[in-house]
């Protein structure tokens, strides 16, 4: 009798508890095959670098991925789906929670400081946590960063610096150990990317280990994980990839 008790109660659970999370990056997460990106946050890009409160670069978005990765630890996650993501077609939006907590994952990266509030979408959901973040110098506000969508677009000249560590009067330099070409890669993410003009309708080009292309390519601007990433943020493979 206790065997089959333990067995239906097994049964009930196993759905939600054998759920396969898979933490992409900061912001990111691969719930039973679907990928959610958090709804109104926007964290360092798995590639980004930072600068700590002595002004040191540090690998913040390899850290930001592995915080919330150990935060989930062996717990079950829910997302609410809010739709397609309207930039990346692979990606959904979401609204994700550990089972039985009220703070949404969203809430919990940008008060820690793993993240920050993404406008529009936040909607001013997260001022306060973000505000709490900054002023505790939490995460990523003990030093120096620029916002991820300025990394996106390797927006060197313009991209605004922010954090308890940052300098007035050493923006250019801050900018440039932040937009670095020489950057380690990220632990699984092997794939290179180079901003390019040539690349015409694209941000640049992509170059896969296989590529006759990989080795020769020194100055790296980015480094993805899959393709679908790197299709995603603009950049187009390497006609020497075949």
């Amino acid at each position: 009798m206790r065997a089959l008790i333990a067995a239906l109660l097994l049964a009930m659970v196993g759905p939600s508890l054998a759920a396969e999370i898979v933490v992409t990056d900061g912001d990111t997460l691969k719930l039973d095959g679907t990928i959610y990106r958090l709804d109104g946050i926007d964290a360092p890009e798995i590639d980004q670098t930072c600068l700590d409160q002595s002004g040191d670069v540090w690998a913040c978005g390899v850290t930001a991925r592995d915080r919330l990765s150990a935060y989930i630890g062996n717990r079950a996650v829910r997302c609410e789906d809010k739709g397609p993501d309207p930039d990346y077609k692979h990606r959904r939006i979401g609204i994700c929670s550990i089972e039985s907590e009220a703070t949404t994952l969203n809430e919990w990266l940008v008060r820690e400081g793993w993240a920050i509030k993404f406008e529009p979408y936040a909607r001013g959901r997260f001022a306060a946590a973000e505000a709490d973040a900054r002023e505790n110098r939490r995460g990523l506000w003990k030093g120096c960063f620029a916002e991820p969508r300025d990394l996106r677009r390797w927006n060197l000249n313009g991209a605004r610096l922010i954090g308890g560590g940052c300098q007035a009067g050493h923006e250019n330099r801050t900018r440039d150990k932040l937009f670095r070409v020489d950057s380690a890669m990220p632990p699984g993410c092997p794939i290179k990317a180079k901003l390019a003009l040539r690349a015409v309708g694209y941000e640049g080009i992509y170059h896969l280990p296989g590529c006759g292309s990989y080795r020769r390519l020194k100055r790296t601007n980015r480094w993805f994980c899959s393709e679908e990433d790197a299709s995603a943020a603009g950049f187009r493979k390497a006609l020497t990839c075949r």
